[in-house]
């Protein structure tokens, strides 16, 4: 860690220091064209009771039914994101407590009831976990109209039964930008953009980067586009003309930006 503060020093740079404006200045000007800057972003308040809502006693008289009406209600929020076929559910409660999840098919699902309830709506295609909300996607023929209501109420049913987000109890967030002891000082400096600066902005569009490698020779830095991000119409330009544009700026050695894909499209765990 002495050798990265030393790269840094000599930089008179740090990721921490650089500051929000000049992020969000780099990250939304007509070089870099984000995702943010092209769709305006809407946020519905959407109150959702259960498919069979408990009804509400005159009196109450157990404590423990009091608890379970209590339970019966949640206030879920939608926003929109910058590709079409994706919607952000807020439940209003923690969904990942590190890192974020990623399942891009109802087969890697399996480990998590949430996750495997939602493919179990028909026209679901993906399903991303996020700090604090869950991107769904759907296929272009499916309505969100018809889709929104099955989503809210396998939301709240998840979050009223008490099962875990994930079966295995030993699942956890791997970290991929968590800096190592044999990471050259250029790829720390990459992992700490991408953490403090680069990641934020992208999971307020519903979705997560994951860094995959930095090739020393060539200077290309391989990322993946998870969430509302992967398959999103304007990923293309952000990760180009932004993302490229920041890395670049910041970390010279940086000559350019690849997507990468997983071919066996499994769950990926991020922190």
């Amino acid at each position: 860690m002495r050798g990265v503060r030393r790269f840094l020093s000599s930089r008179k740079i740090s990721a921490s220091s650089i500051g929000e404006n000049t992020c969000k200045s780099l990250l939304r000007s007509p070089r870099f064209l984000s995702s943010s800057a092209i769709f305006s972003s809407l946020r519905n308040s959407t109150p959702f009771a259960s498919r069979n809502p408990l009804k509400t006693p005159t009196s109450i008289s157990s404590p423990w039914i009091a608890f379970g009406v209590q339970r019966r209600s949640m206030f879920i929020q939608t926003q929109s994101t910058p590709n079409p076929l994706s919607l952000m559910f807020y439940p209003g409660k923690p969904v990942m407590e590190v890192g974020s999840a990623d399942f891009p098919n109802a087969r890697a699902a399996m480990n998590s009831p949430l996750a495997k309830a939602l493919f179990g709506i028909d026209g679901i295609t993906r399903v991303f976990f996020g700090s604090d909300f869950v991107t769904v996607s759907k296929s272009e023929e499916a309505s969100w109209d018809y889709l929104k209501p099955e989503i809210f109420a396998a939301i709240m049913d998840f979050y009223t039964s008490g099962k875990p987000l994930f079966l295995d109890s030993n699942t956890a967030a791997s970290s991929d930008t968590a800096i190592q002891e044999d990471d050259s000082e250029i790829v720390a400096m990459i992992k700490e953009l991408l953490e403090t600066r680069i990641r934020p902005a992208v999971q307020d569009d519903g979705g997560d980067i994951v860094y995959r490698g930095f090739d020393e020779d060539t200077g290309i830095v391989k990322l993946k586009m998870q969430g509302a991000c992967s398959g999103c119409p304007s990923s293309s330009v952000t990760l180009k003309s932004g993302i490229e544009n920041m890395l670049m700026h910041y970390v010279p050695e940086v000559k350019g930006v690849e997507q990468e894909s997983d071919p066996d499209e499994e769950a990926s765990l991020v922190g």
